[in-house]
């Protein structure tokens, strides 16, 4: 009789390896300047990976990640490197770090049957994995080459059923398979085009994992219907794939009549689908509306934001989450270490999208997927790490801290998670402490606060200017700014208040006041009278209830 070993006892023994041990591990103080929920913790393993690195002319950019067997990580970068990350002494904390790669871009990275598969815009390689090996010394293999790659949408994902079968993702090199695409009045193509087109892109295509030099021609298209899908994942206990795809963007540039500024930042979810052989998802005919739960008739062909798709013979979402948050990289969690309720279900990363300007930026997060027994998502999902961006309000995608990519689960249930813009990586652990801590409790206050006055320019320069350190709910973060919720300054003299804005707190406030690492600066330079009173009566009616109005005539008096 041949021992299977238990749950239990697996897990005994992953944490029993050297340098996998989470309880072990001592969390940064600030989690990493990320948001995780009580009982979690997480350590930097590794930052500032890209930073001054080129391929080319080309800023490279962090993507998937992919953990070994006996822990060591692998991070893929967007234009071709990769990076070997080893903890030798069991801090949490990467000390050894390697690059290596065939460059080409690519975006993904995973291990699968002893071997090490990676990809570029065109080609899925492997390199034999030797255990305790960090770079692998092996040969490359070429698995498939020669894929097609255009401008857009040209990077490869992949994964593995159970069969050890390969599904390669092709995705459109069009926003909507159009003429003119992404421009006002564009056409969509016929149906013969689409047809033909779909030969080629806007799928996944089926390989066998183990033969060297196949081209597209060798596969077989396993779904079609796609626009771009970088988040895939296989659920053994269902056996199928999972993925999410990337909705479309542009809504209001093609039909401004019909799609203002609004429906295109809300109206195109990122879905999730089971991802069944000879699916077609609707693209691109159609998008999935998160509010009507609809697929609906695309503008290119015709679509006017109320035409549905009816009958609708498209696959349907199991999973509809808001529009451009842009989905990176999902992992399958089945490790010993979260609580029960995580097992069997799924971590996606969300990147954020530049399109849902002019309004403001959203997703920069991690949201678990729960699935049921069966193996079915259960239709919700929830964030679960947060505060990437650093800040709450912004429009560009340049101005947040860190945009998510990359997700990973390490042998000892740990999550792994990657950030793309400065390479910063982080390990997710599982302490059991329920203790409310402060940073928590401050960031859910931050989710539920409504202000009063946002659309004033003093709510506006509160939210572009003071949030990012007296965060949005006035809480401010200790040790660095002051909370400005039950502040005396705020509700006190209204002389003193605007000399503070003026001319700063260090020239107006008494020199044995508690001082904080981050200074203010005077505003007296910066805005004007009006600006500055609205700035001031935002700041009472939301941190100091009952305190008096303050004019513009008051802050001119004081600024001469």
């Amino acid at each position: 009789m041949r021992f299977l070993p238990t749950p239990a006892l697996l897990a005994a023994f992953v944490l029993a390896l050297p340098g996998l041990r989470a309880a072990a591990l001592v969390p940064d103080a600030d989690d990493g300047a990320i948001y995780l929920p009580p009982g979690f913790r997480a350590i930097v393993v590794a930052d500032n990976l890209v930073v001054g690195k080129r391929v080319g002319n080309t800023p490279e950019k962090l993507r998937g990640l992919a953990v070994a067997p006996n822990g060591d990580l692998y991070a893929k970068g967007k234009f071709g490197l990769i990076w070997a990350l080893r903890d030798t002494n069991g801090d949490g904390r990467a000390d050894e770090i390697k690059e290596f790669g065939p460059g080409g871009g690519g975006t993904h990275i995973a291990f699968h049957g002893g071997w090490l598969y990676h990809s570029s815009r065109t080609t899925i390689y492997r390199q034999k994995y030797t255990p305790g090996e960090l770079v692998p010394q092996s040969e490359v293999q070429v698995i498939v080459h020669e894929l097609p790659a255009e401008k857009d949408h040209d990077a490869k994902s992949f994964g593995f059923d159970e069969q050890g079968r390969l599904l390669v993702e092709i995705g459109s090199p069009y926003n909507v398979f159009s003429d003119g695409d992404r421009r006002f009045g564009a056409k969509g193509k016929t149906d013969a085009e689409v047809a033909e087109f779909q030969k080629t892109y806007g799928g996944f295509w089926r390989f066998d994992a183990d033969k060297p030099n196949q081209t597209q021609a060798d596969g077989t298209r396993f779904s079609t219907g796609h626009r771009h899908s970088l988040a895939l994942a296989w659920q053994p206990v269902a056996k199928e794939f999972f993925m999410v795809q990337m909705g479309r963007d542009n809504l209001n540039i093609i039909d401004p009549v019909h799609y203002d500024e609004l429906d295109n930042a809300e109206r195109v979810s990122e879905v999730m689908h089971r991802l069944r052989e000879g699916a077609n998802l609707g693209w691109p005919y159609s998008y999935w509306d998160p509010i009507k739960k609809a697929h609906m008739r695309a503008p290119e062909y015709g679509g006017n934001n109320f035409n549905r798709i009816e009958p609708d013979p498209y696959d349907q979402p199991v999973v509809a989450f808001p529009a451009h948050w842009a989905p990176i990289q999902m992992a399958y969690y089945a490790g010993p270490q979260f609580p029960a309720k995580y097992r069997g279900g799924m971590f996606v990363a969300f990147h954020g999208s530049w399109n849902r300007a002019p309004r403001s930026q959203a997703g920069y997060n991690v949201c678990f997927v729960p699935f049921d027994e069966q193996g079915r998502p259960r239709g919700t999902y929830e964030q679960f790490a947060w505060g990437f961006a650093g800040v709450e309000d912004f429009t560009n995608t340049r101005d947040a801290r860190f945009r998510p990519a990359g997700v990973a689960v390490g042998p000892d249930g740990s999550l792994y998670i990657g950030e793309t813009e400065k390479g910063r990586i982080w390990r997710v652990i599982y302490t059991g402490d329920l203790t409310p801590r402060a940073r928590y409790a401050n960031a859910v206050a931050q989710q539920t606060f409504a202000p009063i006055g946002a659309d004033t320019s003093g709510g506006k320069i509160y939210a572009q200017v003071c949030a990012a350190c007296h965060m949005p709910n006035g809480s401010g973060v200790p040790g660095l700014q002051p909370a400005l919720a039950g502040s005396q300054v705020v509700a006190g003299n209204a002389a003193t208040l605007i000399k503070v804005l003026l001319q700063g707190p260090a020239a107006v406030l008494p020199a044995d006041r508690e001082k904080f690492s981050n200074v203010m600066p005077a505003f007296a330079a910066a805005y004007n009278d009006a600006d500055l009173a609205s700035l001031l009566n935002y700041l009472r009616k939301n941190f100091a209830p009952g305190a008096g109005a303050v004019s513009e005539a008051q802050v001119a008096a004081q600024r001469k």
